[in-house]
């Protein structure tokens, strides 16, 4: 689960931890426990491109529209919610 917005410059869209995913949760924390892709890949929109476990849950995090991703945190990074893993520029036709 991705939101993204417009406002990171030099990019189309910032990928975040969905707030969402603590709604249960006692925890403030979670981790970013691995990347599916790497730094300057092009993806395509509903790709996996991580896994974060909140608690004992994994979450996939999905690309929220095509692009080039350029990651931000790190495998194994703490993240809590709202954090930025990557942003996306979109690619030319």
């Amino acid at each position: 689960m991705t939101y993204h917005s417009t406002t990171k410059e030099n990019c189309d869209a910032v990928l975040k931890v969905d707030e969402a995913l603590w709604a249960s949760s006692m925890l403030p924390e979670g981790i970013l426990e691995r990347w599916f892709i790497a730094s300057g890949d092009t993806i395509k929109a509903g790709e996996r491109i991580a896994e974060v476990r909140v608690e004992d849950a994994l979450h996939e995090i999905v690309a929220p529209a095509d692009g080039r991703a350029t990651i931000v945190a790190t495998a194994n990074a703490v993240i809590e919610p709202g954090s930025i893993l990557a942003t996306l520029e979109s690619q030319p036709a």
